[in-house]
């Protein structure tokens, strides 16, 4: 980890990390980006709190204020949008920015939510529901990317720390944060569509992708990469030009 960091990577589900990879390839290319991931043990508690402590213990290492970016993909305020929003409501001095991908004005409607509610709404099987979620998820693939996608939900499922469960789906306290916001969504994610995206402060960034479902990041990095670094550009020039006077400061 370098004090020349400029992005930290949230993420809270070792499953799903595989679909961060090609964009977090592509930002790095222009800006430094450390990763940070929520772990917590099945038989130990966990809690938003603990989340939030934990990643003020790693951003602590850093001497200015960082750019949280983050997928909404986990369980409830699991996700790793959600422990990023939480965190920058909490330490606004320790965040620049927060980038938001796929997460609703609800924090809470994650994509457990659709799979619960068609476990209750719909008789079918457990293996049909998940069936169905790639669908929504990923749109149409062939067979063995279907099953091998289940799998990964099916995962998420089980080891993802989630406040959702079949008897009681959750509600979080909406609400903004006060630096900049960044909020990327897909124009035809099923699980956070477009009326999801609406309830943020009419300052905050907006900005759906075309196409590409719930992990639009995933099939179109280069793209959501170009928006992010549009956003985080003002921001970023500053810091170099501030680092720029303390050096010649230091050095006359």
């Amino acid at each position: 980890m370098s004090d020349d960091t400029d992005v930290v990577w949230i993420s809270s589900s070792h499953v799903l990390q595989r679909f961060d990879r090609p964009l977090l390839q592509y930002i790095s290319q222009s800006m430094n980006v450390d990763q940070w991931e929520y772990l917590h043990d099945k038989d130990e508690g966990s809690s938003i709190d603990e989340a939030v402590d934990l990643i003020y213990e790693f951003l602590g290492q850093y001497s200015h204020p960082i750019h949280l970016a983050g997928h909404g993909a986990g369980g409830a305020w699991f996700t790793a949008a959600g422990i990023a929003l939480t965190f920058a409501r909490r330490y606004p001095q320790k965040v620049r920015s927060l980038v938001l991908l796929a997460v609703a004005s609800q924090p809470a409607n994650t994509w457990h939510v659709h799979y619960y509610l068609q476990r209750k709404l719909f008789t079918m099987s457990r293996e049909q529901v998940l069936a169905s979620c790639v669908r929504h998820i990923f749109g149409e693939q062939p067979h063995n990317t279907t099953k091998m996608l289940m799998a990964v939900l099916c995962g998420d499922l089980e080891e993802s720390p989630l406040l959702h469960s079949l008897f009681k789906l959750i509600e979080l306290p909406k609400g903004g944060v006060f630096m900049p916001l960044m909020v990327c969504g897909s124009k035809n994610d099923i699980i956070v569509n477009s009326s999801a995206l609406k309830g943020f402060k009419p300052e905050d960034h907006l900005w759906e992708c075309p196409k590409g479902y719930h992990f639009f990041h995933y099939f179109y990095p280069q793209k959501v990469c170009e928006q992010m670094l549009s956003f985080w550009q003002p921001y970023h020039l500053q810091s170099m030009l501030t680092s720029q006077l303390v050096f010649q400061n230091l050095t006359n």
